[in-house]
């Protein structure tokens, strides 16, 4: 049974991958008269480190990674925080994941990975088919912003072009990072929660591509889950305009020369990167890298376009948010 399942996956899987190379859908495939090579980049909050597989001693994981055949991945909470089945902490130095990203990585043909600066028990971690220089781990400091699950700021040379890749996972809550539980109905009240976000992606952005001498030239992606809202995507939510759940990305819009991806290729359409209806994860690139992205998409397949709630714990199956896959062409 185990092998028909994980057949099934490849089979399925193989033909998104095609899917993929048509670059179909409003995705606005680039033809070029040369043969570029391309990439495919893989971006996914996988919730408490791929729990709802590592029972499956992620195996369903492994394939559904390989089928897609990426050259980077930026994984969120990329920790085993709780045990099989359980909502029950794993006690400490028992975790297989972080420290076994390297095995567990290597099984879907990266033998490189980093991880990003985190504060508590939900790092990034990237990983990779090439050498992966870390630029910085992005923590914040307490005299300025915090930043509550870390950053991480990374270099990786591909076909003799270097891309800066930005991992981020930023607050998650509606009041503020680092007040008193008696505080917390308050800093809701006051939407504490997005303007704290707004502090993070501020420090985020100022402390990497804020650095770059060329920033519309050299390639930049930040990824991640941002746990906020775009106004590009206001058609569907309806807010006013100056709703705070919208200052993250307008900050990144307006204040920096990221374009928003998956925007960029499905205009006036809403693709949701969770079990409702919301869009809070995010690719953005540089303007030089966005001219070659010919492909870019909310993975739907039958494996994570399905979200199910496990009941026992609260948690989702196979996570609760979706996968983006990205195609570059190396030109």
């Amino acid at each position: 049974m185990k092998r028909l399942f994980l057949f099934c996956v490849m089979a399925a899987l193989m033909m998104a991958v095609a899917c993929c190379d048509d670059s179909k859908s409003g995705k606005t495939p680039v033809t070029p008269s040369v043969k570029y090579p391309k990439i495919r980049i893989l971006i996914w909050n996988i919730q408490n480190g791929m729990w709802a597989d590592q029972g499956n001693n992620y195996d369903n994981f492994v394939a559904w990674v390989k089928s897609y055949d990426p050259d980077v991945c930026i994984w969120c909470e990329a920790k085993s925080n709780y045990k099989t089945d359980l909502k029950q902490s794993i006690p400490s130095g028992q975790n297989y994941l972080p420290d076994g990203w390297g095995e567990l990585a290597k099984r879907y043909g990266h033998d490189n990975w980093s991880k990003g600066g985190h504060r508590d028990n939900f790092p990034q971690v990237i990983t990779s088919k090439y050498p992966i220089e870390t630029v910085q781990k992005i923590i914040g400091n307490q005299a300025d912003t915090v930043v509550s699950h870390g950053a991480g700021h990374f270099r990786i040379t591909i076909e003799g072009k270097e891309i800066n890749f930005v991992s981020l996972h930023t607050w998650p809550q509606k009041y503020a990072f680092g007040i008193s539980s008696s505080e917390q109905a308050n800093s809701t009240a006051n939407n504490g929660g997005d303007y704290y976000r707004l502090k993070e992606i501020t420090y985020i952005c100022e402390h990497t591509i804020g650095k770059s001498a060329d920033p519309q030239n050299e390639w930049w992606l930040m990824a991640g889950d941002f746990n906020a809202q775009s106004s590009l995507d206001n058609h569907k939510y309806n807010y006013s305009l100056s709703d705070t759940r919208f200052l993250v990305h307008d900050y990144v819009l307006e204040e920096t020369p990221y374009k928003d991806v998956i925007n960029e290729k499905h205009k006036g359409e809403f693709l949701s990167t969770t079990s409702g209806t919301s869009r809070i994860d995010f690719a953005y690139c540089s303007p030089a890298m966005m001219e070659n992205v010919t492909y870019a998409d909310v993975i739907k397949d039958w494996w994570v376009g399905s979200i199910i709630k496990d009941e026992a714990t609260g948690f989702k199956r196979p996570s609760d948010h979706r996968p983006l896959l990205l195609q570059v062409i190396m030109k």
